[in-house]
């Protein structure tokens, strides 16, 4: 199996046959059924990332593959894990005290294995365990493949070469590879040209936050297949020099129905997110969240003037009533991409119609605004995604800017 060729087979005839191809041409925008949907790092925006249960649910999420991070522990175990750290989703602290912001690396797989990587999320994952890299494909259901991104290479040396023999040797990986089910991606180009020079029948991807120069794409393109980036940096022209490169393009993390529309709009390919059974219900014409009780996330105003946990009139986000009865949101909880949670407390209603703010900073409550009293500023400034769940641990709805 060989994909890189594919990946300029249009250029390529449309050089052969002469016809022109214009250098400014805008991109043509795709439709659903051309557009590849990635679960990130499973769903993470459904369970603890990473794990066999986001796997899972990827997986039956109606996504054509889940995205999994690769790294290798102290011992050289491959294991699945984003974080350069255990200290966001492991409970790293209370298990090996001292060494919560030591390098994942540092650890090795038995130590690995006494975390809990699901308690973070929720209780309902509590005792979720590091997954090794070969427990994957086996956990896999339907059609669906995997995109193995090379996590922090430099800190596992030599993990390029057990990627490309685990996918030429191992039962699980060799099936999915045979059946044109893998991709490998990541950041580091050095990385990606030694994983292309190691196993060149398997599609790379080049990932970057924003789409560089031409000269660069080009330079990408000599061991690339496509090129993956951030869908809030993407505009016309970067997604028209990705094109021109003769690469594929995908976006990361799509998480509401508005992103993957503007994402499909510039001739996306591949869209990756965390909520990937929502996005394939929108794609497919459906409602994303059927059992919305009609309380949605109006409005994220990350940014204020001054301190974003300044008292009153910090960082906050709105949620609406769009329904026709009276809600009580009494244990509803917004989420963000980093799984910070704010929790609506006891004793607030909300009318059809009507609006309340809720700020992670400190301020009076009232019938409109509830304070939670936090340090901590929880919104990312430079845009953030938000799900919404209800007090039985259902998704009503998510919102991204």
């Amino acid at each position: 199996m060989t994909l890189r060729p594919l990946a300029l087979g249009a250029l390529a005839l449309s050089l052969t046959a002469g016809i022109a191809v214009p250098a400014a041409a805008a991109p043509v925008g795709n439709t659903a059924d051309e557009t590849t949907l990635i679960g990130h790092r499973g769903a993470a925006g459904v369970a603890p990332e990473n794990t066999l249960s986001a796997i899972k649910a990827g997986s039956q999420s109606g996504a054509d593959y889940i995205e999994i991070d690769v790294q290798l522990s102290k011992d050289g175990v491959p294991f699945i894990f984003h974080d350069d750290t255990p200290s966001r989703t492991t409970n790293a602290k209370d298990v090996f005290p001292g060494r919560e912001n030591d390098p994942i690396t540092s650890f090795t797989w038995e130590e690995l294995q006494q975390l809990d990587a699901g308690s973070y999320f929720s209780a309902a994952f509590a005792g979720e365990k590091i997954p090794h890299f070969d427990s994957v494909p086996g956990v896999l259901t339907g059609t669906t493949g995997v995109y193995i991104e090379i996590k922090s290479p430099a800190k596992s040396p030599g993990v390029e070469q057990l990627v490309a023999d685990a996918l030429a040797e191992g039962e699980g990986w060799s099936r999915l590879l045979e059946k044109d089910r893998i991709e490998v991606l990541g950041f580091d180009a050095a990385s990606n040209r030694t994983f292309a020079q190691l196993a060149p029948g398997v599609p790379l991807q080049q990932l970057a936050g924003s789409v560089p120069d031409a000269a660069t794409l080009e330079n990408y393109a000599q061991f690339a297949d496509s090129f993956g980036t951030s869908y809030r940096t993407l505009d016309a022209a970067g997604a028209q020099r990705v094109k021109d490169a003769g690469l594929q393009l995908g976006v990361y993390t799509v998480n509401s129905a508005e992103a993957a529309e503007q994402s499909l709009d510039l001739g996306v390919e591949r869209i990756t997110g965390d909520f990937p059974q929502q996005v394939a219900r929108h794609l497919s014409g459906r409602k994303p969240f059927p059992s919305n009780d009609g309380l949605v996330i109006a409005e994220s105003v990350n940014d204020v003037p001054g301190n974003d946990l300044q008292p009153q009139t910090g960082e906050h986000v709105v949620l609406e009533n769009t329904g026709h009865r009276t809600l009580s949101l009494e244990g509803y909880l917004v989420r963000d991409a980093a799984n910070n949670v704010m929790r609506i407390p006891a004793g607030y209603q909300l009318e059809p119609g009507q609006q309340l703010r809720l700020y992670p900073g400190p301020g009076t409550n009232s019938s409109q605004a509830v304070y939670l009293g936090g340090s901590v500023a929880v919104l990312n400034n430079g845009g953030d995604s938000l799900a919404l769940w209800n007090s039985k641990e259902r998704l009503m709805d998510t919102y991204a800017n």
